[in-house]
């Protein structure tokens, strides 16, 4: 993985701005440790840090190529998945290869195909084409969102990113978030509308859009939507067939030139993952895999069941470490440490975010990155195969809210009387917006019809922040995770699937529990699903209380004049009040505290700029 950055203008002159690209390159260090690429010109740079994990000799970047009169370079964060295929495609076509890196395939891909080419990609990533004679700039963001590409457009021309802090870098716009943005922020956060990227003038591409620069305009089109048709497999041919593409979706990600570990929850799906390496590497004589989990100190002893929580991971971890044989590591977190890193989550991020469940990964992956620069995690099979909670409870399921924030009590009680007086509103629009746009089939049942709706909400919201997580806390310690359950395939075949096959047995992820019986054992596969795991430990809430206790009494601070201090301290002095999430399962009391901390530290380390009527 890497990240990339440039700016094309069509009259300004770069040639005196070098050392502000340089700056801008330097910003995304952490994305790309291992090396770094500049390409200038007079109207354009492009800029590119490289995290080097497939033919670390031969894909330097950028990376150009001359074909029939016209110049391409490419800068690209990501990996593709078919490139043997593509290259086998490609060489009969008369190209010709000097590397063995998907880096040169998708610049030939483009070099053959143009735009079309992103038809033909199975992979994770972000990237842009300069046609340097024709003065055009392709960009492209995979169909499932999973790297990131923001962008800012200039009077003459555009400045991208894959992180908000490069574009920022650059001077060319300034730090302010109006209304709007404070809509995202307080009443969607830490989720955030698919191609805001909340500081006022800075967007992001979509998951599945590609976007063409040229002569000041910009063209945007979607190539990937979720798309209903009709189901043609039966009962056993569906279990047969989710086994068979889970498998070749991990297997395919199986390839790197440097060493690879696993995330391991003891939950389904990190669980498969690590039982379908363990047996390829088995048949590839390649040894044992090495596995991690995470845990926080005293959470033993803290741990509490619930709904959302009904057990802890360290139950199970042990039962897949024998089935794996793994060489298995746990990281044990201090909770001040997972605290204090509340504030580098922010910088990883941008943005404030999943507070503790952002700083503990980041502290997780910062300990895996010692010994590896790869690995595989579980993200997204609840998404698309029915695994959280509000699939499968019908009261919540036919609400019209999205079903992890379903209340903004909280989100009104911490503002001031007055302020962002729409912001209900503007959740349901939103809400409305994602939901006009599903794809149905005029013989679906209700049921049918709101699953579809169901899917799209998580598709774009749930499984989005997620996303944005897990390549932001992993990138910042230039860790590159991949996520199997986000092969576009899988997408595909899990959007059409019949609810009743889905919710075989009328279980969350019925279907893959099945597929899998026999293969993972049975107390795995039984096992009812359980979120990432938080922190119980009651030094944690009292950490992030006495820190917004000294935030409300600084009267200077932006965001003082933003919120209520009296519904704050009731949050501090009453916790075990608030017992529905502010945001997904986990965003209790300790939780929403640690977003005003990060609130804070946002608007202050970026000195942002409210701008509100």
């Amino acid at each position: 993985m890497c990240s990339i950055a440039g700016i094309m203008t069509d009259h300004t002159d770069l040639s005196d701005k070098r050392e502000t690209l340089i700056r801008m390159n330097e910003t995304l260090r952490r994305r790309g440790p291992d090396d770094h690429g500049e390409y200038f010109r007079e109207n354009v740079a492009l800029l590119h840090r490289r995290l080097s994990i497939i033919d670390p000799e031969g894909g330097a970047q950028p990376m150009s190529t001359l074909l029939n009169g016209e110049k391409f370079t490419l800068v690209y964060n990501g990996e593709l998945y078919n490139t043997d295929e593509l290259r086998r495609e490609l060489i009969e076509k008369g190209y010709r290869f000097s590397t063995r890196s998907d880096t040169e395939v998708l610049l030939k891909c483009y070099c053959e195909y143009r735009e079309e080419c992103v038809h033909k990609l199975n992979g994770i990533f972000a990237f842009a084409v300069l046609e340097e004679f024709s003065k055009r700039l392709f960009l492209c963001r995979d169909r499932i969102g999973v790297k990131p590409l923001f962008f800012h457009k200039l009077d003459d021309g555009i400045i991208f990113s894959s992180e908000i802090k490069a574009i920022l870098e650059s001077g060319m716009i300034r730090a302010e978030v109006d209304e709007e943005g404070l809509y995202e922020i307080f009443f969607l956060g830490p989720a955030r509308t698919s191609g805001k990227g909340i500081f006022k003038g800075i967007e992001e591409l979509l998951p599945g859009e590609y976007m063409i620069y040229e002569d000041n305009t910009l063209k945007r089109v979607k190539y990937y939507e979720l798309s209903a048709k009709e189901w043609d497999k039966s009962e056993e041919e569906t279990i047969e067939y989710a086994r068979s593409l889970l498998r070749d979706a991990i297997t395919r990600q199986l390839v790197s030139d440097v060493p690879m570990c696993f995330f391991l929850s003891g939950g389904l799906d990190s669980s498969i993952i690590c039982q379908t390496a363990a047996e390829y590497y088995r048949d590839h004589g390649k040894g044992n895999i090495h596995t991690y989990s995470v845990e926080y100190q005293d959470n033993r002893k803290y741990f509490q069941k619930n709904l959302f929580q009904p057990n802890a991971d360290f139950e199970f971890i042990s039962l897949m470490e024998k089935s794996c044989r793994s060489v298995h590591k746990e990281v044990i977190l201090k909770n001040e440490d997972v605290f204090e890193a509340l504030y580098t989550a922010v910088v990883a991020r941008d943005l404030p975010g999943y507070v503790d469940i952002d700083s503990s990964l980041l502290l997780f992956c910062k300990e895996i990155k010692k010994d590896f620069k790869v690995a595989l995690s579980g993200e997204c099979a609840d998404e698309l195969f029915g695994g959280y909670p509000w699939y499968h409870n019908k009261e919540i399921l036919f609400e019209e809210c999205f079903p992890w924030s379903r209340e903004q009590s909280t989100r009104r009680k911490v503002l001031k009387d007055g302020i962002l007086k729409r912001g209900e509103e503007y959740v349901r629009e939103r809400y409305l917006d994602t939901v006009k746009g599903t794809d149905t089939l005029k013989s679906d049942s209700p049921l049918t019809r709101r699953m579809r709706e169901m899917f799209r909400l998580n598709f774009y919201w749930f499984m989005q922040c997620l996303l944005e997580r897990k390549d932001r806390c992993s990138m910042y310690s230039g860790l590159e995770v991949r996520v199997p359950f986000c092969d576009y395939r899988l997408v595909d075949f899990a959007y059409n699937m019949p609810w009743e096959i889905k919710a075989y047995g009328g279980r969350e992820k019925g279907i893959i529990r099945k597929a899998f019986e026999g293969i993972l054992p049975d107390e795995i596969v039984y096992r009812k699903k359980s979120p990432y795991p938080k922190t119980h430990n009651p030094v944690y809430m009292r950490l992030c209380s006495d820190r917004v206790r000294e935030i409300l009494s600084d009267s200077g601070r932006r965001i003082t004049a933003l919120l209520s201090e009296a519904g704050v301290k009731d949050i501090i002095e009453h916790p075990e009040e608030l017992r529905s999430p502010w945001y997904g399962q986990l965003m209790l009391s300790p939780q929403v505290l640690a977003y005003l901390i990060q609130l804070d530290y946002w608007f202050e380390n970026y000195h942002v700029d409210i701008k509100i009527s």
